[in-house]
């Protein structure tokens, strides 16, 4: 084993230490005579989000090299069958549908979107299969489902946070806002917005787009009229990027917050000058010094030619995790897996510590970002 993989190893084995042991459960599926532990990982390999899915893949795919070649777990290969859901619910339905009634499989990580998740999530909970999203940050995700659990945070903590960064941090006391109308968008407006107004702030204006719309004209002309100290995005990075360009061909020249959802190598690739300026939010940073981010960032980046983003470690942090509970579970139970993954508890992580609560959410710190000279940077009050 090399010196990398062996660190990797080292905080694997860290962590696997500060979970308490559990063992049994339910034995329903039972694959503890196989030579190999089949994970399934849901994604937007395809259409506006496949980064998002293409990085969730890369990440995966290299926390189980390194996990394999560190000895398995339980002493076994992990084995990744992946399904491509194209940022589409029903597609991720269906593959939910295929994960579930495979017996090999014994947990599944994914999906990208809130909305592909809650929208599978039924599956999950009927088959009794272990659902880990990386993402998914709506308040009713993980609540909706003993087998549902998520590590990104939710929308009820990260809104409050950008809230008090906008009218505390950037002294910003009117905002418009502007979110995609599926579940996360509408989480993410509702939380900041009411956030906002308890400190005192005014939403000046709310404006939601569907998904795929790619003229924000009319809309951003509409905003701009109420002349806020701000616009509040609540987009992922293609429409963001959009967004911005187009709002600046109209000559608005105005503040910008939004979401992590926006950190993003891609944002500043097709945002160009139009995102300079943006701020937001982040559990993860590339120029953390930590010497496990800094490993996982060189190691990604050799492989990859990209930089990872916020959502890549966090899929990282996926596989290590299950993998965690899978160990401490000792068998590969679904249901022991799923008790086992509950009880998870001051998890290292690249994207900080893990402790889930009693619902399934993990609590999360957050890092103001924003974009200077072409580059997201630690914003400094």
């Amino acid at each position: 084993m090399n010196r990398n993989v062996k660190g990797l190893v080292v905080l694997l084995a860290l962590s696997l230490l500060a979970m308490p042991l559990f063992a049994g459960g339910k034995q329903e599926v039972n694959n503890d005579e196989s030579d190999t532990i089949h994970i399934a990982l849901t994604a937007p390999l395809s259409g506006d989000y496949a980064e998002y899915g293409t990085n969730f893949q890369r990440s995966v795919e290299m926390g189980i090299e390194f996990i394999n070649k560190a000895g398995g777990v339980l002493g076994k290969d992990l084995v990744l069958s992946v399904g491509d859901s194209k940022g589409d619910p029903k597609e991720s339905a269906t593959l939910a549908q295929k994960w579930t009634s495979d017996p090999t499989i014994v947990a599944e990580i994914g999906d990208f979107t809130s909305t592909c998740c809650m929208a599978s999530q039924p599956i999950y909970d009927q088959s009794e299969m272990v659902q880990l999203s990386p993402t998914a940050s709506h308040s009713d995700f993980a609540p909706g489902s003993d087998w549902s659990f998520g590590i990104v945070g939710t929308q009820a903590g990260e809104g409050p946070f950008m809230a008090d960064f906008a009218y505390n941090g950037l002294g910003l006391r009117t905002i418009a806002v502007i979110n995609i109308n599926n579940d996360w968008g509408i989480d993410t407006q509702k939380y900041f917005s009411e956030a906002f107004e308890k400190l005192g702030g005014v939403i000046i204006a709310t404006e939601s787009y569907f998904d795929g719309e790619k003229d924000f004209t009319a809309i951003l002309t509409k905003m701009k009229a109420t002349k806020p100290d701000a616009l509040f995005m609540a987009a992922m990075y293609n429409d963001g990027a959009l967004i911005s360009k187009q709002r600046v061909k109209l000559g608005w020249d105005v503040v910008v917050v939004g979401p992590s959802s926006l950190y993003s190598e891609q944002l500043l690739t097709l945002g160009g000058d139009a995102v300079e300026g943006l701020y937001t939010n982040v559990s993860f940073f590339t120029e953390d010094p930590a010497e496990d981010v800094q490993f996982y960032v060189t190691e990604f980046e050799s492989r990859y030619g990209v930089k990872p983003n916020f959502h890549a470690a966090l899929a990282f942090d996926a596989i290590n995790i299950l993998a965690a509970a899978i160990e401490k579970a000792g068998t590969t139970d679904r249901t022991a897996i799923k008790e086992a993954l509950a009880k998870t508890t001051d998890f290292k992580a690249l994207t900080g510590s893990i402790t889930f609560t009693p619902v399934g959410d993990a609590v999360k710190q957050y890092t103001k970002v924003w974009i200077t000279d072409g580059k997201f940077k630690v914003y400094n009050d």
